[in-house]
């Protein structure tokens, strides 16, 4: 998409200067916006034309059936799918009777302007009606962060060359029809109409509708409430039906003058809650926004993205395009989770249905570091989901014959809903993923009231997964048998790296915070000799290695597997497993992800510097990226090993992920982890970023491309700024008295106020890897002539 002439590459905004229907879809889900509660899609004001029409709330879906060949034990019996509830972002126009379409007439002028500093979006058109009258629109779109229901829209209409009537119908409507659902028409059916009205209103500019899905049992309550300014004469009235709830606004408008609506929208869900408290509940939010007007929900999203700048701001200078990718990307993350309060965060976030809505391991792994970060906060929020839904994983480990937790490899509200169980079920790594967001939560923020409310337990009973699915051998070695690491096309392995790995890790955090809460783990019936068991298989724990090729196996046996046919393999034949059997996929030497190179990023601390550098080398030719989650942890890799160039390439490949729609599936919502990966690849791969025994170090390095890097990162309520030029890198402790760090392992105690400038050591580059055939990353240079605030040639 950004590669398109209508959206330009600027440092602080996207902007879109002309409407391409063709691109409409993809450009509904960039535009979204969102607070971690309520997510709109970037649709047009009017309704029409759209690409998928999308208005969300955090936790709300429905129940749809699994279809099964053969059933099973332990299979899933229902998985989850979020929905569209009513949409309040509907404000239609009409120009002397005739409809306000782009698709007919013609389109003058439109341009949409997303700023990351205000959280606004903003929309300038002017349109020529088929019966030559001109209008010019402009409306103003925001979701609030700091009234988590809120959501509210400033519309404005003026007509150019005469007088017009100008009729604007303000609607909140559900149920809206959606384009078809592909595959399963069982779920096709659970999605049409899955609101069923319980209540509906409008009078005095007052709209409300209040549904309850029908078999999630979610009850959804929207409210709005109007405010206009026009000329004399301007009348008003409303009606509603049972999911359509409209405030019509008439007036006839002479060249000069103008018709402002101003619409407050407030959401609310609860599967407890009374229709009646529901009801309340959104009149008294209405109430509150009205109270601070439009004005002040504006200077107050202004306020709260200018504090999360001064935490989160990442600077790049020599590439124009990375620069405004990584402010896009910390944008979006930020809608994920800032106002999720213990809600998971899903894969597409709340921009679009994308993988049903589903949260899955890439939250913990990808989105909450980036998070605790820049937004701690946020951070605790989705962990705290995870500990509410304990009860549910402590179930799923039951029926699976084994103790502690199984948490879900997909989920909406911490059931397992993935009908592949050697993708989902056997994904125990999720286990892990949890415990190393909990570490690192904790290393980061010092937050010891979480750890006794939620981090603990979590530990806790993660840990009695591993020391239940794994076994020792006649040896005494520790193995976990039988698993999917994140590598999808390396199904049901003996001792995947990745996860004995992050097993290890967990085991021994669970024993640390264990004598840590010696009261609160008795409580969890924790004691001396489970704490022992636990630390001794973390102590024995496999890591296949192939002494003949000098590497670490993926998991047992993978190097002995035949290589994958990657020249026979055509580039319209990727993704692999929408061509080719799971069965002939994981019996070969391919990966769709990275996995073992993942566990020296996450668990550098467990591999030398030469071992990180012959795997690299050995798992690159292999890995196809059929993942959107894998170019981001090649970029970290390929830096810390040397490889410059190659991590400068994985990181445009990470950060364009959206805006270049480079999996063609954009228009389904933006990849929220990728968009994280942008900042990893940044903050961890050149800034060399390492938490590590409850310390934070750097290592930092630049490409050849980049002239400066800097960034500020929260580290135990101090707030530190890193700038890296050329050879030389410089440490300031902007908040907070005083700070121990590493640079390069060396360590370094900074305090407030002082500047720490520190040399960047000059390491050859070794010679490159190469990628299976067809699969290398867009090179990222410089066009000749191309002046630096151009976009990167691709």
């Amino acid at each position: 998409m950004i590669t398109h002439p209508a959206y330009a590459v600027e440092p602080w905004c996207l902007r879109e200067t002309e409407l391409n229907l063709a691109v409409l879809p993809q450009s509904e889900s960039v535009f979204a916006l969102a607070n971690g509660h309520i997510g709109w899609r970037g649709n047009l004001d009017e309704g029409e034309p759209h690409g998928l029409p999308g208005s969300y709330l955090n936790g709300v879906y429905e129940l749809r059936p699994l279809p099964y060949a053969e059933a099973g034990y332990g299979y899933p019996e229902s998985g989850q799918t979020v929905i569209d509830v009513t949409n309040g972002k509907v404000i239609r126009l009409l120009v002397d009777d005739e409809p306000f379409d782009l698709r007919y007439g013609r389109l003058v002028r439109h341009e949409r302007v997303l700023d990351f500093r205000t959280g606004l979006l903003s929309r300038t058109v002017e349109w020529t009606s088929p019966s030559g009258r001109t209008v010019r629109v402009r409306s103003t779109r925001l979701v609030s962060f700091t009234q988590r229901a809120v959501a509210a829209i400033a519309y404005e209409v003026e007509p150019v060359d005469g007088d017009a009537r100008i009729v604007l119908q303000s609607e909140l409507v559900a149920n809206e029809q959606l384009p078809t659902a592909g595959g399963d028409p069982r779920v096709a059916a659970v999605l049409e109409s899955p609101l069923v009205p319980e209540e509906h209103s409008a009078e005095e500019g007052v709209l409300r509708l209040v549904h309850r899905t029908q078999r999630s049992g979610l009850r959804v309550a929207t409210a709005a409430v109007h405010s206009v300014d026009g000329p004399e004469g301007t009348r008003t009235y409303a009606k509603s039906t049972a999911d359509l709830s409209r405030y019509t606004v008439t007036t006839l408008l002479q060249p000069g003058q103008r018709l402002r609506l101003e619409k407050t929208v407030a959401y609310g869900w609860s599967g407890v809650r009374s229709l009646p408290a529901m009801h309340d509940q959104v009149d008294a939010a209405l109430a509150g926004a009205t109270s601070t007007g439009w004005q002040g929900l504006v200077a107050e999203q202004k306020e709260y993205l200018r504090e999360f700048w001064e935490r989160a701001d990442v600077e790049v200078d020599g590439d124009a395009e990375i620069q405004q990718a990584v402010r896009f990307a910390l944008f979006h993350v930020l809608q994920a989770g800032a106002r999720a309060e213990s809600r998971a965060i899903a894969a597409k976030g709340l921009t679009g249905p994308g993988y049903d809505g589903h949260s899955f391991w890439d939250t913990e792994t990808f989105v909450l570091p980036v998070l605790t970060c820049t937004a701690p906060l946020a951070a605790a929020q989705p962990l705290r989901w995870r500990h509410a839904t304990l009860p549910a994983a402590l179930n799923r480990a039951q029926q699976l014959g084994l103790k502690g937790a199984a948490f879900p490899w997909r989920t909406l509200n911490g059931d397992e809903c993935s009908a592949y169980w050697p993708a989902g079920t056997a994904a125990f790594h999720v286990n892990a993923d949890i415990a190393d967001a909990v570490v690192r939560y904790m290393l980061a923020t010092g937050d010891t009231t979480f750890e006794r409310e939620v981090g603990l337990e979590l530990l806790v009973h993660t840990a009695r997964l591993w020391r239940s699915l794994g076994h020792h051998d006649h040896q005494g070695q520790f193995h976990i048998d039988g698993v999917t690491g994140p590598d999808e096309y390396s199904a049901v392995s003996d001792d995947n790296v990745y996860t004995n790995l992050m097993a290890q890790q967990n085991l021994r955090a669970a024993a640390d915070a264990a004598e840590r809460h010696p009261d609160l783990a008795a409580g969890f019936g924790v004691d001396d000799e489970e704490t022992a068991a636990w630390r001794d298989a973390a102590a024995r724990m496999t890591m296949p290695y192939n002494e003949a090729l000098g590497v670490h196996e993926q998991s047992n046996g993978f190097t002995g597997h035949q290589v994958w046919d990657f020249a026979g393999t055509r580039p319209d034949q990727y993704p692999l497993m929408l061509h080719f059997p799971y069965f002939d996929i994981y019996r070969k030497q391919v990966i769709k992800q990275a996995d073992l190179v993942l566990a020296m990023y996450l668990r550098g601390d467990a591999f030398t510097a030469e071992e990180k550098a012959r795997n690299f080398a050995y798992y690159e030719p292999l890995t196809v990226r059929d993942s959107s989650l894998s170019a981001c942890v090649q970029a970290v890799m390929a830096a810390e090993v040397g490889q410059l160039r190659l991590a400068y390439d994985y990181l445009g490949e990470a950060a364009m992920m959206d805006l270049s729609d480079l999996e063609s599936n954009t228009r389904d919502g933006v990849h929220i982890a990728s968009l994280a990966g942008t900042w990893i690849a940044l903050v961890a791969g050149f800034g060399g970023l390492r938490h590590c025994d409850g310390s934070v170090g750097f290592a930092p390095k630049l490409p050849e491309q980049l002239g400066r890097l800097a960034f500020t990162v929260q580290v135990l309520q101090s707030r530190l700024r890193v700038e890296i030029t050329g050879q030389t890198v410089t440490y300031e402790l902007v908040e907070g008295e005083v700070l121990d760090i590493a640079h390069y392992g060396e360590p370094m105690t900074l305090k407030q106020g002082a500047v720490v400038s520190r040399k960047v050591p000059h390491v050859p580059e070794p010679p490159a890897p190469t990628q299976p055939a067809g699969r290398q990353p867009a090179h990222r240079g410089w066009a000749p002539g191309r002046s630096e605030s151009g976009p990167a040639e691709r």
